[in-house]
């Protein structure tokens, strides 16, 4: 795979707002941002509304979990494409090529750290992530930054050191292993990666189409491209949290390799938002120091939600490559930082 440099990144040659192959443009009075606002409050009101309604027990988990894993996530969604937009709208091509290494190995690490400096969860990373391919940034590098950003920045931090008072080497394990994680994955997708399985984004205006014009037109785009798959995300989130037996989780709490595998995949499940997910991990008093840093490791990075996102972001392709990869990678890690660390 043939990595691009300084000089052949995309939108390289020019600080306009990039070529591209965006597909229908939506205009800045279309009426599909308003419902899908419609939508948000439909199910905010109907969580109060039907809830009297919902008489067995596990339907009122469901349409608690729907809900408050949709609410949660919404404004950060909202944040990172805002975030995305502005990349894409005010942000000259040329400034990536000046502020990133030129060579993509190089880039790696210094995306990832760069991570650390936006406060956001999960469901902001992708659509940042994607306007930076657009921008002209190396995928690998972009991907990077999208898997340390939801789980090492300053908030998820706090966040941690607040919930492991009682333990604050879990706090430096985290954002070893996260970071670590997420250099690993980009130099792996540097390497073995493959254009076609990565449907890069690329966004342009119409000829004439001044700057806050583009912002609003990739806004709306975006938001309504995300909101739809977080929304299928949530859904099977919350029918996971209603199927999976929570005696289950007591059972193998106690063998030490099944209870970090078991966290790992429940962190896939639940799809906690990263800022809370500390919580929920010390509130797993009969799990191992390493199990639960499996859990706070893996959730940032690879949950159902997630993988809702980057499906209909970045294409099926990638999808099925990029999660097992930094599933397994993120196993891995977790394992040595524990055994190291904790």
């Amino acid at each position: 795979m043939t990595q691009p440099t300084a000089t052949n990144w995309p939108g390289r040659q020019e600080d306009e707002l990039p070529p591209d192959t965006w597909g229908r443009r939506q205009s800045a009075d279309s009426p599909f941002p308003w419902a899908f606002i419609v939508l948000v409050g439909l199910l905010v009101a109907g969580r109060f509304l039907l809830a009297p309604y919902l008489t067995a027990p596990a339907l009122q988990t469901w349409a608690t979990v729907f809900v408050a894993v949709c609410v949660q996530a919404l404004p950060f969604l909202v944040f990172g494409v805002a975030l995305s937009a502005a990349i894409t709208a005010f942000v000259p091509a040329s400034f990536w090529t000046r502020a990133l290494p030129r060579r993509t190995y190089a880039a790696v690490p210094v995306a990832g750290v760069a991570g650390a400096v936006l406060p956001g969860c999960e469901c902001a990373s992708v659509p940042v992530a994607s306007g930076l391919m657009s921008r002209g940034v190396p995928p690998a590098a972009a991907l990077a930054f999208l898997l340390a950003s939801p789980a090492i920045n300053p908030v998820v931090m706090v966040a941690t050191a607040v919930a492991f008072s009682a333990n604050p080497e879990m706090v430096l394990a985290r954002f070893g292993a996260s970071l670590a994680v997420a250099v690993l994955v980009g130099w792996v997708w540097a390497r073995f990666g493959r254009g076609e399985w990565l449907r890069t984004p690329r966004r342009t205006s119409s000829p004439g189409q001044g700057r806050w014009s583009a912002f609003v037109d990739a806004m709306c785009h975006d938001l309504l491209h995300a909101g739809g798959f977080l929304v299928v995300g949530a859904l099977a989130a919350a029918a996971l949290n209603v199927l999976v037996p929570k005696p289950w989780l007591t059972t193998v709490a106690g063998v030490p390799v099944v209870s970090v595998l078991v966290l790992a995949l429940l962190a896939v499940l639940l799809s906690i938002c990263s800022e809370a997910d500390a919580f929920v991990a010390a509130s797993l008093t009969a799990f191992s120091p390493t199990a639960k840093l499996a859990f706070l490791v893996v959730g940032p990075m690879v949950d159902l939600k997630l993988i809702a996102l980057q499906t209909g972001t970045f294409g099926r392709a990638f999808t099925l490559r990029f999660v097992p990869l930094t599933l397994t990678l993120a196993i891995g890690v977790s394992f040595v930082t524990g055994w190291v660390l904790l």
